[in-house]
């Protein structure tokens, strides 16, 4: 170290005036630079912490961030605060338990004071603003959204109605821009959150006093048609996604691109059907009666006329008929049940109907170095075969094979890989910001003392002449100037010892520099 010491102030030493003063402000701007890298890069990176507030809220947040003891700044025309990225969400939660910012309104935090002796005409007002305050706060969330009022009007609930069409309504103001889709979420989100309150109801009109729901009153099924949308959009993502997840695990990451089209049902179908079947009968009721009945008469005899009726008059006067019948019945009855088939189907919408597919693949490297072209083309056919068929079944799609060539199209042609390069690059960038920024500075730091340290090594002490005397009366050049003039001169004085000691005490640094214009004299001199 004492080394290095002594060189650098014999270095030093040797400098000229112009070179100590170039080398000392060089020195101070590197080391500047470097104090204000390492202090820029210990900065804290602030980030947005609430934006487009109102004086009021502004000086509530401010007061609260001071008693957390965060630093703060603000911007935007004093109604943005911003805060170290690394507490946003710390100074949010702490800010929300004290309901700051109020956002210009009062939410359900109106409840939290005591309400003892107020009418029930205040606390159906409070309870109203309360609603409005909240729906506001929850719509300021949504993107695109800087702020927004909500008014809610609520019927009083009476006995006797005068007007049977009173109903509540809403409307809303919104500075910002919305998307339809927006537009018509919103809608359902005050309508859901009023009692009775029906979306149609609801009125929403922005900062440029354009009505955003006049066109939804004039097509009341767009809302049906903005879900039957996303439905169909969440179908072929859906789709998309399982074909190019098992094309990625077959052919590579980054080697296919699909994209499917979904035809869905938009329409609910109730189906009854009722089938006979007189082929199928059964039995359903038999039923068989027997009726059985005897009948005995019995008739009294005529007298017999003549001698035979004197001779038996002792057994009476004559004998009685008997006359027996006998009757029988049997009914028989059979019921028949025909075979009956009740059929009752509801088909709900969104079911789908019809699914095509587009999936474009890289060339297959064995393929482009077949030299035959037929044997090339058979290949790629063939290849694309296996790829439909792996496409259909994951898809659900049957048929022939003129029919999946129909649904399905394949075709190969080279992917260009910048834009994933530079899509990874700028993801990786968004993903490393403060990574990146460190390593910048560090970066800037050490090119900077690289640069230092070139500049110095590059730079060479005036040569000294070195004055030494003589017994000669005329001038003898023996050193030279840093202009490159040679400027000593010899004296009639003789040289001795005692004179060289001298001028060796005196002035050292003569000796170097007249020992190295030596050497490199005779060099020169041996080489011409």
């Amino acid at each position: 170290m004492n080394s290095l010491l002594q060189q650098l102030r014999q270095l030093w030493s040797q400098l000229g005036i112009n070179q100590r003063v170039t080398l000392s402000v060089t020195g101070v701007a590197v080391l500047a630079g470097m104090i204000g890298l390492v202090a820029w890069s210990q900065r804290p990176q602030m980030q947005l912490l609430y934006g487009r507030l109102s004086p009021k809220d502004v000086t509530s947040v401010m007061a609260s961030i001071q008693e957390l003891g965060v630093k703060s700044e603000m911007g935007g025309s004093g109604t943005a605060i911003y805060v170290p990225s690394d507490q946003v969400h710390k100074v949010r939660m702490s800010l929300a338990s004290k309901g700051i910012p109020s956002g210009e309104g009062v939410g359900f935090e109106i409840f939290d004071r005591g309400n003892f002796g107020v009418s029930d005409f205040i606390q159906r007002t409070n309870y109203n603003r309360a609603i409005q305050g909240e729906l506001g706060r929850t719509i300021s969330q949504l993107q695109g959204v800087r702020t927004a009022r909500v008014l809610v009007v609520i019927p009083e609930n009476k006995l006797l109605f005068t007007d049977v069409r009173t109903k509540p309504t809403a409307s809303v103001f919104i500075e910002g821009s919305l998307s339809t889709e927006q537009v018509n979420s919103v809608r359902f989100l005050v309508a859901n959150s009023v009692e009775g309150l029906k979306a149609e109801d609801v009125s929403i009109v922005d900062n440029r006093g354009q009505n955003l729901t006049e066109s939804l009153r004039d097509d009341p099924v767009l809302g049906a048609a903005t879900g039957q949308m996303r439905l169909r959009k969440n179908v072929e993502d859906y789709f998309a996604s399982k074909v190019e997840t098992m094309l990625s695990r077959v052919l590579g990451p980054g080697k296919s691109v699909v994209r499917v089209s979904a035809e869905l049902e938009s329409e609910a179908l109730t189906r009854s059907e009722e089938k006979f079947d007189p082929d199928g009968q059964v039995v359903r009721n038999e039923t068989t009666t027997d009726d059985t009945l005897s009948t005995n008469e019995t008739e009294p005899g005529a007298a017999p006329v003549g001698a035979t009726a004197n001779l038996n008059a002792a057994d009476g006067p004559g004998k009685n008929n008997t006359k027996t019948s006998d009757q029988q019945k049997k009914n028989k009855t059979t019921t028949f049940e025909i075979n009956k088939v009740v059929l009752s189907s509801v088909k709900a919408p969104g079911s789908v109907s019809r699914l095509t597919a587009a999936v474009v693949v890289a060339p297959d490297p064995l393929n482009a170095q077949e030299k035959d072209p037929k044997k090339a083309e058979k290949k790629t056919e063939d290849r694309k075969a296996m790829l439909r068929g792996m496409v259909a079944n994951a898809l659900g799609v049957k048929g022939t094979e003129e029919e999946l060539k129909r649904v399905v199209s394949i075709e190969e042609m080279p992917f260009s890989e910048l834009p994933n390069m530079e899509q990874g690059v700028m993801d990786m960038i968004s993903r490393n910001t403060d990574l990146l920024r460190d390593a910048g500075a560090v970066l800037v730091a050490v090119l900077l003392f690289g640069a230092f340290v070139r500049m110095l090594r590059k730079t060479k002490p005036d040569e000294i002449p070195m004055e030494m005397l003589s017994a000669q009366t005329e001038p003898e050049p023996v050193g030279s100037l840093p202009g490159g003039q040679q400027n000593s001169f010899a004296s009639s004085q003789p040289v001795t010892v005692d004179l060289i000691n001298e001028m060796i005490r005196r002035k050292p640094e003569n000796i170097g520099a007249a020992l190295r214009n030596w050497i490199e004299t005779d060099k020169a001199n041996e080489a011409g």
